[in-house]
């Protein structure tokens, strides 16, 4: 199992994290979902029942962003399912995942690895196989999660800790400027889509008129990456 995520996952560069850490820092996972102008909440009707419920992200916005930062052409291929690397902890799903309602990693392209949607349910469910893409992921972007959920094994990952069975193509302490097999280009369209992501935040956070819009968490979110918007 290991073999089949090494060859077929598919991670953001290292350089398209550096540009642009996280792509939507309006959301996360359980938040509402609004309309494009911030002022009324999607809802779904059951025809069924004529029950109406209120919308909410579940991981669209996360693909949305994996993918762009990935430069996946449109539309996307079937099959494939965004990965949060640290993300949950508890493989019976009993429990909702504090990082993945965190804007601040929702969207963080390093926090996200694309793979064959048969090979997800591995990297939800088996901590060996999460342990070792977070590894990957330190190696490859030099970021481990600050959440105080998995302060435990952010530790023990940028102590150097390489697990059983670590994958000899990905990077390491002493080969830390390998690429994964599967690593996409740093390009002109990658370059593009970061410049129109920032100013759509830029536009979004100057719009008095979107009344429900987070600005002050937003502005939190880019202060906390550090990310500058001119």
């Amino acid at each position: 199992m290991v073999e089949l995520i090494e060859r077929t996952a598919r991670w953001v560069h290292p350089e398209t994290f550096r540009r642009l850490p996280v792509w939507a820092p309006h959301t996360a996972r359980g938040r509402p979902l609004y309309d494009s102008v911030w002022a009324r909440r999607y809802t779904n009707t059951k025809k069924a029942t004529k029950i109406t419920a209120e919308k909410f992200e579940g991981n669209v916005a996360a693909l949305n962003a994996l993918v762009a930062a990935l430069g996946v052409a449109a539309p996307k291929p079937k099959n494939w399912t965004v990965c949060h690397i640290w993300g949950y902890d508890d493989p019976s799903f009993a429990q909702q995942s504090s990082v993945v309602q965190d804007p601040r990693y929702f969207s963080c392209v390093a926090n996200m690895v694309w793979l064959p949607t048969p090979l997800k349910g591995f990297t939800d469910t088996l901590p060996e196989i999460k342990a070792m893409l977070r590894v990957c992921a330190f190696h490859l972007y030099g970021w481990a999660c600050e959440h105080p959920s998995v302060a435990e094994q952010s530790e023990k990952v940028k102590k150097g800790w390489i697990p059983v069975g670590y994958p000899k193509t990905w990077p390491r302490p002493e080969q830390r400027e390998i690429l994964p097999p599967g690593t996409a280009p740093f390009s002109e369209q990658i370059e593009r889509e970061i410049a129109k992501r920032k100013n759509k935040m830029k536009a979004d956070l100057a719009n008095a008129a979107f009344l429900h819009y987070p600005k002050e968490e937003v502005l939190s979110v880019l202060r906390f990456w550090g990310i500058d918007l001119e």
